[in-house]
């Protein structure tokens, strides 16, 4: 086995002995029994110190480039930013239709791949959506819920954000069984997948800046505030309710989307 068939292979394993761990925590539901109010956060005084990093770093940096990257940019240019990101995505979208058993929706992400790839000019215009084939999120966390895995304990990723042990475990799931980071490491690019991911990391904290700045004022506790919007968003995903688009992690102010 090679050398990264094996690293691949060894922390797949490694997530899914995480996975089989989150089953066994459940999140704390209302009493009505179908919306989780809250999630279990065990290790809080360690998360909220995590968050209190990530958003002293959103503020002093990332915001500001946000800011400066809506300025520069003008709203076409960051809407074909977005497009061309969702079309890489597409095919991990697809795998995770597929393992969800969603054959429609993976048939309607192909087919969004294949024509903004051509079409839209390899994903640059987001033609699809045109001709009524809407963009879907689909992630392993969102596919490991539909097995059955619970949500695990909450838990805030140094500058990724608010996850929990479920999502990080899809999260980095995904990120290893990215095609670009695949063809990235095999041809010595590491540099085009970090590129991305910056790339779209900042894309995405571009499009919530009143969002965070208005729970940021209006939150008595803000850490509490985006602990709840991350779960109420994560629940909506996974119950397949229509999603205003926000990335996992805007609670955050800094998101990972799909590392």
């Amino acid at each position: 086995m090679s050398k990264p068939t094996f690293k691949i292979f060894s922390t797949v394993l490694l997530l899914s002995i995480m996975a089989s761990a989150a089953a066994y925590a459940k999140p704390v539901s209302n009493n009505a029994g179908n919306t989780p109010q809250q999630i279990s956060d065990p290790i809080e005084p360690v998360n909220r110190f995590i968050f209190g990093f990530n958003d002293i770093l959103d503020r002093v940096l990332i915001e500001p480039l946000a800011k400066g990257y809506n300025f520069v940019l003008p709203q076409f240019v960051r809407d074909s930013v977005q497009s061309f990101m969702h079309n890489l995505q597409s095919p991990i979208i697809v795998a995770n239709d597929l393992l969800q058993g969603k054959i429609g929706n993976a048939g309607v992400a192909t087919a969004r791949f294949v024509i903004n790839s051509t079409i839209g000019i390899v994903g640059l215009v987001d033609v699809a959506s045109t001709q009524g084939l809407k963009y879907e999120d689909q992630d392993f966390g969102q596919t490991l819920a539909t097995w059955g895995v619970g949500n695990g304990f909450y838990i805030v990723l140094p500058i990724l954000g608010p996850s929990s042990l479920r999502d990080a475990t899809g999260t980095f799931t995904d990120s290893y069984a990215d095609p670009v980071r695949i063809i990235a490491d095999n041809t010595n690019h590491q540099w085009i997948y970090y590129v991305r991911e910056g790339l779209q990391g900042l894309d995405n904290r571009s499009r919530l800046i009143k969002p965070i700045d208005d729970m940021r004022r209006n939150s008595l506790d803000y850490y509490a505030a985006a602990r709840s919007a991350y779960v109420q968003h994560r629940d909506a995903l996974i119950r397949g309710e229509k999603s205003d688009g926000a990335p996992n992690n805007a609670a955050a102010g800094l998101d990972s989307d799909h590392p």
